[in-house]
């Protein structure tokens, strides 16, 4: 396994994540190639823009009258803010579903200000509540049923995992269970940037639908101080989408696109291993350091560790 970050605290490395980036040039031939990117992985939640895409391909924006602010919560993991929450009902409500048909967990919002406001947990408060959302406005627009819509053998599911068949270029591997209880597709690494490439160099049809809101509304993606918010906020024209388990994929307008898998499945290792793949391929992104505390005060930081491209 090949080290891609390290946790520094006082000057002295403590700890090591061991993981496998991949990123591609703007023609799709590989720029750098970090432990194993050909074996399949779940993307978590990364691969929630190419199951948005799939919706929007069967006529939800035109027939409920949506806008970016309900692909982007279709994209999202959101922090189960009051514009997250609104969104998605009104998402819902322009579907004629009710809330009682989403199947999301039962949950508290993430963002701690939203969850101490919150008078009860519950499912619109789900981070993936919006995607379950844009999954039952598809049944409706089809006819298909809401019923069981989460069910990998559902008319919804079959096509949304042919459109993250066709947009990855690489069969799925494996169908599992999400923690919102929706199938998750298997991907390399490599399918996974070179989808991502596919949305985020779209200038027409469902992909480029995606690719606008995720741009015009960071916001909605994830919530205050998320990473994956700051970052598509701070480098024009990015595509990205955070997973569960050290996933990380982006895209740049032109086709630059990275996906990373943090071995361990930790979660701060992702964002500077992102930032650093990203400027190994030109890309001007940065994001503050994850810190490293003792004694309350800062002392280190969690830094990437890859080689050049």
């Amino acid at each position: 396994m090949t080290v891609v970050a390290e946790v520094v605290r006082s000057g002295f490395v403590e700890s090591r994540h061991h993981g496998s980036v991949v990123a591609l040039r703007p023609d799709g031939t590989v720029a750098l190639a970090v432990g194993d990117v050909t074996t399949p992985v779940f993307p978590r939640s990364s691969n929630k823009p190419m199951q948005a895409a799939g919706v929007v391909g069967l006529g939800i924006v035109e027939r409920y009258g949506l806008d970016d602010r309900h692909v982007a919560l279709a994209t999202a993991s959101h922090s189960g803010e009051p514009a997250h929450v609104e969104v998605v009902r009104d998402l819902l409500a322009r579907a004629g579903v009710g809330e009682d048909a989403l199947r999301t967990p039962v949950d508290w919002p993430l963002d701690a200000a939203a969850a101490r406001a919150a008078a009860e947990p519950s499912r619109v408060l789900h981070n993936c509540s919006g995607k379950h959302a844009s999954f039952l406005a598809a049944c409706a627009a089809r006819g298909w049923p809401l019923e069981g819509y989460r069910d990998a053998d559902h008319p919804l599911q079959r096509h949304l995992r042919a459109v993250v068949t066709d947009l990855a270029g690489e069969d799925v591997a494996a169908t599992g269970v999400d923690g919102c209880g929706a199938p998750i597709f298997a991907l390399s690494l490599t399918a996974l940037a070179r989808a991502f490439a596919r949305i985020a160099t779209a200038t027409e049809g469902p992909e480029a639908v995606v690719a606008r809101a995720i741009r015009a509304q960071p916001f909605l993606l994830g919530g205050t101080g998320r990473d994956v918010t700051r970052l598509v906020e701070g480098v024009p024209g990015l595509v990205a989408k955070d997973g569960a388990e050290g996933v990380y994929a982006a895209a740049m307008p032109d086709g630059t696109a990275v996906a990373l898998k943090i071995e361990d499945g930790s979660q701060r290792a992702r964002p500077p291993v992102m930032v650093a793949a990203l400027r190994a391929l030109g890309v001007d992104a940065d994001l503050a350091p994850a810190v490293v505390l003792g004694g309350g005060e800062p002392v280190g930081v969690v830094r990437a560790v890859l080689p050049t491209a």
